[in-house]
């Protein structure tokens, strides 16, 4: 392999995961999608470009690696044997993750559009890009990078309460003026699961992700319900990866996964 080969030569779709505002499970919604697709045998890379809150690699159980760089860049982390699921997040490249990232936004971008090219991904069916909240500089930043290789399209998380579901609105606007595909709107922390029987209530509201799919013409992917086996396999430090598919989060993520594929299959 030449090392002039752009890193993101061998990739086959780049999706951006996007909110309108934080504290929606972006991040987690970008984690499943990940395990879902490995699951469904495809190679996923995850880029985590949330520079205030990387959580990812705390989902992957995957602490704090030491980054190496090979000729066509950084080489992301593997977090299985077989090298099905690579992640490479801006925490891993910071002198101290829990520090707060105090950055004016030209050192932002300059950090986010040298991380965006420069990871060595190797060959990749999906990689999905965790982006911070919101629609700011560090978004273009990602965009403007990305663009010069390809980005399939974006999806868009919110929850079902209307609040959540206006702050996306802004995100579709965003999309609209970039010129990024919406490939769909998931609708996270839809209802909760119960540990003992299952049943799942809705504490929110519901349909605010389907309703938003309908007026703004894009696709609903589907809801995802809150299921707190996932949440508590992560704050014990359990493998999240392991515990994923026995939750009732999984069948949802999983159509969801597959109708992502198709539909990213088809552009």
């Amino acid at each position: 392999l030449s090392t002039n080969n752009k890193s993101l030569s061998q990739v086959q779709h780049v999706v951006l995961v996007l909110s309108g505002k934080g504290g929606v499970g972006k991040s987690t919604i970008t984690t499943e999608l990940a395990l879902a697709l490995r699951h469904a045998g495809k190679k996923v890379g995850i880029l985590d470009v949330d520079l205030c809150g990387p959580s990812i690699p705390r989902m992957l159980n995957v602490g704090r690696p030491d980054v190496h760089q090979c000729d066509s860049g950084w080489v992301p982390v593997y977090t299985d044997a077989q090298k099905s699921l690579a992640l490479m997040s801006i925490g891993f490249l910071l002198d101290d993750p829990d520090e707060a990232v105090v950055w004016r936004g030209p050192k932002k971008t300059a950090l986010i559009g040298q991380f965006v090219s420069d990871v060595a991904w190797g060959e990749l069916d999906v990689l999905l890009v965790d982006t911070p909240p919101g629609t700011s500089d560090e978004h273009l930043a990602v965009l403007e990078n990305l663009k010069k290789h390809r980005v399939d399209g974006a999806v868009l998380v919110t929850t079902p309460q209307a609040v959540s579901t206006g702050d996306v609105r802004r995100e579709i606007t965003f999309c609209k003026k970039t010129g990024v595909r919406i490939l769909g709107i998931i609708e996270n922390m839809s209802g909760f699961v119960c540990p003992h029987c299952s049943e799942c209530s809705n504490i929110f509201s519901k349909g605010g992700g389907e309703e938003l799919a309908k007026l703004t013409g894009s696709v609903f992917l589907g809801a995802v319900p809150l299921d707190p086996l996932l949440s508590a396999s992560m704050e014990e430090g359990k493998d999240f990866s392991q515990t994923f598919p026995e939750s009732s989060t999984f069948s949802a993520i999983n159509s969801i996964s597959q109708t992502l594929l198709c539909s990213l299959q088809a552009s």
